[in-house]
């Protein structure tokens, strides 16, 4: 018997815009220094996949780094449109060079591919069509605009 791990793949699931609130800075904590970015609305869509971001249901719960990086605590709630509702929730970090970072931190629209800007997600719902979404691991790359912020979800298979 030979032991060969399968290849993975990435299949594009959803594709969020989302419109955000204006930054709460928290200030220094002992874990450093923490911003809370609330998520004012948003769209996720992808193929066979629409849900809207339901207002009032989640932020970034931000750490920024000395270096500029902000490290990413980011949960939300999609509601699809056949009514299911998920809760996300995303680990990650948002890197680069100073410069570039610096542009960031002060509103300009920076192109994503000029940092990087990676999470971890995982998606739990009751929904038993959607249940698929328990059992799975997920990946998303993420872009920050002036007003919002834009994330590609794909499923690691």
């Amino acid at each position: 018997m030979t032991f060969e791990l399968p290849q993975p793949r990435l299949r594009h699931v959803y594709r969020l815009e989302a419109q955000l609130e204006p930054p709460i800075d928290v200030g220094l904590t002992p874990l450093g220094h923490r911003r809370v970015v609330a998520f004012a609305s948003g769209r996720a869509e992808g193929d066979g996949f629409r849900a809207t971001l339901l207002p009032g249901s989640g932020a970034d719960w931000q750490i920024l780094r000395p270096d500029g990086s902000a490290v990413a605590d980011i949960r939300y709630t999609l509601q699809t449109a056949d009514g299911a509702y998920l809760y996300v929730r995303a680990a990650g970090i948002r890197h680069g060079p100073a410069d570039v970072l610096e542009r960031l931190a002060h509103g300009e629209e920076v192109a994503p591919t000029e940092y990087t800007f990676r999470t971890t997600v995982t998606i739990e719902t009751s929904d038993s069509a959607l249940a698929w979404m328990n059992n799975t691991v997920f990946v998303a790359v993420g872009g920050r605009r002036a007003s919002g912020v834009t994330y590609d979800v794909y499923r690691l298979d």
